[in-house]
């Protein structure tokens, strides 16, 4: 099981090839949560303009972020499969997370050296957030890549606030799809998912990386750091867990092993950490390999 704490963050993110600033992306508050949390997992699977997850990604018979991400009525939590669903579903849930949004503003308002005359490419585009603030900070041009019906809004989005002539927004998979630029100075995306990796959608900004990243090109975020931490909480196991020893006067106790086995993204106290943190993995987006 992995949860998250509002006080102790577990991702944090370096933006800024050679730059020495890293920035913390803390969870959203626990009202933020439970105000997105009523999207339904049901209501992402009728969405048929949704990507193939693990298309792309050459997903094997082995469990995958794809098999949770389409499968979330086999699950015993599901009613967590909001899981930040980056084609369709995450756009509310990101503009409102204000401490991961903000973020990306400020690495971009206050290094606009980065940004300036150069042409970025956003792989996820979404709402077209990102490329709006590049567009903002002097980028000669902006290719915003989304793959879900999304992308009509962001243009129209995109038109709304008088940014058509600077950013291009290109509906389709960013392994399908051509650009109208042989390559771009810089790449960004907001590819995060639950536990970072969540989603399987790191693959696509590095195939956009190798394909269209120009030497000496950036990649924004370019690292990524992973940090794990125990916790401790009886109540919590015996809600979770102990639970299917009766359900309803009923044994369903043979529930408990997969319980144990599945992953499950929920908020906890600080008052609950038991350990401090340890870096579990360092990534390095410019340089990474698959």
């Amino acid at each position: 099981m992995t949860k998250k704490s509002n006080h102790n963050e577990e991702e944090f993110m370096s933006f800024g090839q050679n730059q020495n600033t890293k920035i913390r992306f803390a969870d959203a508050d626990e009202d933020e949560v439970a105000e997105g949390s009523g999207v339904a997992g049901e209501e992402a699977a009728q969405d048929e303009s949704m990507c193939d997850a693990g298309e792309s990604a050459g997903v094997n018979d082995d469990t995958t972020s794809a098999d949770y991400y389409f499968d979330s009525y086999s699950h015993f939590v599901h009613f967590f499969c909001l899981i930040r669903l980056e084609y369709t579903l995450s756009s509310l849930e990101m503009l409102k997370d204000v401490v991961r949004t903000k973020t990306y503003q400020n690495v971009i308002y206050q290094n606009k050296f980065l940004i300036k005359d150069k042409i970025v490419l956003d792989v996820g585009a979404g709402t077209g957030i990102l490329s709006l603030f590049c567009a903002k900070a002097g980028a000669a041009h902006v290719y915003a890549v989304e793959c879900s019906q999304m992308a009509d809004m962001a243009k129209e989005i995109v038109k709304a606030n008088g940014f058509s002539d600077v950013i291009t927004v290109l509906k389709g998979k960013i392994e399908e799809i051509e650009l109208p630029t042989p390559k771009v100075d810089v790449i960004i995306s907001e590819w995060m998912g639950y536990f970072l990796l969540f989603e399987n959608m790191l693959d696509s900004v590095l195939y956009a990386r190798d394909k269209w990243l120009v030497d000496g090109g950036i990649v924004l975020p370019d690292k990524a750091s992973l940090f794990l931490t125990a916790i401790e909480d009886s109540e919590y196991k015996e809600d979770k867990i102990e639970f299917w020893n009766s359900v309803y006067g009923f044994d369903m106790s043979c529930i408990k092993k997969k319980a144990m086995m599945e992953p499950l993204v929920d908020t906890v106290d600080q008052n609950q950490i038991v350990t401090d943190s340890r870096l579990l993995k360092t990534m390095d987006i410019s340089k990474m390999s698959s």
